[in-house]
């Protein structure tokens, strides 16, 4: 690990030879991706999340871009502001983006099917989380090609190099997902990924919801809510927004309200059979 600034470790990497790409979290970086994408031609940037099960999320999702003559207005501005989290650079071998692309599509999605969420390998808190905690016999599988990378840590800019470049296949059990993380930047990951599920899966009733309350408030009530429940699987939180989403004036009955001595699970299990026993008509 080393301590460099982005425009020293961006001339160090051009005299190698060495692309530069930045990862840019797109989300909440429109303008800066629409100049990106507008002066390149389409083999020299990508979407992440195109051609694959979240391709809905592609104009919103992770952007790679390959960095060139003209693109110092929009850096400049990105170094400047590096605790907005906008994302990461890389250095990659000549003509190597469409490899890393796909290496990080086959990490993009995490946990069991249906229940998966998105693994939000452009934030450069996650990305310090994993390489401060990750063996370095495991830091190439998780960087892939990518030859050296150059983050925010918090307090300054950090630089790692990859000790072995190249291709690997996803394992079946990848020791990133079991980073530790902070409490603040969990609850983060957790808006983020509940966000985009509603996005992707009930926006219809979401944009409905946000007609008449604030969606980012309500949403974060109920993610506190399932945190006080102790419901942390990815099916316990989508049940409980999706009847959230179908609730008279989105309230929640009071015998959703966990009881004394109730255990998460056992909680989960009984308003799940009521809530079905009532949608079925046995309440009548």
């Amino acid at each position: 690990m080393t301590i460099l600034s982005p425009r020293q470790w961006m001339a160090e990497q051009l005299r190698h030879g060495y692309s530069l790409c930045l990862v840019l979290d797109a989300q909440d970086q429109f303008e800066t991706r629409q100049a990106l994408a507008g002066r390149r031609s389409p083999d020299r940037y990508s979407s992440v999340c195109s051609a694959t099960p979240v391709a809905e999320l592609a104009g919103i999702g992770p952007f790679l871009f390959i960095l060139g003559e003209g693109d110092d207005d929009e850096l400049d501005r990105l170094i400047n502001a590096p605790d907005c989290q906008w994302g990461w650079f890389a250095s990659l071998p000549e003509g190597g983006l469409s490899e890393w692309v796909e290496h990080w599509r086959e990490r993009l999605l995490i946990g069991p099917r249906p229940h998966q969420a998105l693994y939000r390998f452009q934030d450069p808190r996650v990305l310090s989380r994993a390489l401060a905690y990750l063996p370095v016999s495991v830091v190439a599988e998780y960087l892939g090609t990518a030859i050296s990378v150059c983050y925010w840590q918090g307090a300054c800019w950090t630089v790692t190099e990859n000790p072995a470049p190249g291709r690997y296949p996803l394992p079946p059990d990848p020791a990133w997902l079991h980073v530790p993380a902070p409490a603040q930047l969990t609850a983060e990951l957790r808006y983020t990924n509940a966000h985009r599920y509603l996005l992707a899966e009930h926006l219809e009733a979401y944009a409905a919801l946000a007609e008449r309350h604030p969606p980012d408030l309500w949403l974060t009530r109920l993610l506190e809510l399932a945190e006080r429940w102790g419901w942390k699987q990815a099916a316990q939180l989508e049940f409980l927004l999706t009847q959230s989403l179908q609730s008279p004036d989105y309230r929640l009955p009071e015998w959703w309200e966990v009881q004394p001595g109730e255990r998460p699970s056992a909680h989960f299990e009984r308003v799940y059979l009521r809530t079905r026993f009532c949608t079925q008509g046995g309440s009548r």
